[in-house]
């Protein structure tokens, strides 16, 4: 009898259940810590909107709170840019107030700022869009660069840029 002989017959079949899992719990493990670190980012009384919750973003007034050099390689259909060291409630003067606002950033957590600041002064229906440009990126959704599509995607920082799944990432 040989050594191959030997080894029991649910022994392959556990080893490929072993390989499956490992490569699946691999392949979740960078959501599961993204969505992790999102949960640290994010006040909980703040509202929140997955891109997955949104069905027409014409609904909103879109307001991108990074900076200019950020907004330039990509951004949301429509969006406004307001900045984020350099925004004043001037940049947000021609909004209205009663309209609801999605206000977005790499991962949400400039925008909160932003968006906590417009309902401070006023706005009525405020959101911070969950993952900011990177989520909706990843999710496959469409991203501007001169009202042509684009993949390009600024995440900030090269530490941010690991979240990016989908798209060229730009720091």
């Amino acid at each position: 009898m040989t050594a191959l002989n030997r080894i029991p017959v649910y022994l392959p079949k556990l080893f490929l259940f072993i390989l499956v899992m490992f490569v699946a719990l691999n392949g979740n493990a960078q959501s599961i810590a993204y969505r992790t670190l999102l949960s640290t980012l994010y006040d909980s009384d703040f509202p929140v909107l997955k891109p997955s919750e949104i069905n027409d973003l014409s609904e909103f007034q879109v307001v991108d709170s990074r900076e200019k050099e950020e907004f330039e390689v990509s951004h949301l259909k429509g969006a406004h840019w307001v900045g984020y060291d350099t925004f004043d409630l001037a940049n947000v003067a021609d909004l209205d107030k009663e309209k609801p606002v999605l206000v977005y950033c790499t991962v949400g957590a400039r925008s909160q700022n932003i968006g906590e600041q417009l309902k401070a002064n006023g706005f009525k229906y405020v959101y911070n869009l969950y993952g900011g440009i990177i989520q909706w990126s990843n999710e496959g959704l469409p991203l501007y660069h001169e009202d042509k599509r684009t993949q390009k995607v600024h995440t900030y920082s090269k530490s941010w840029g690991i979240w990016l799944n989908k798209g060229e990432k730009v720091y």
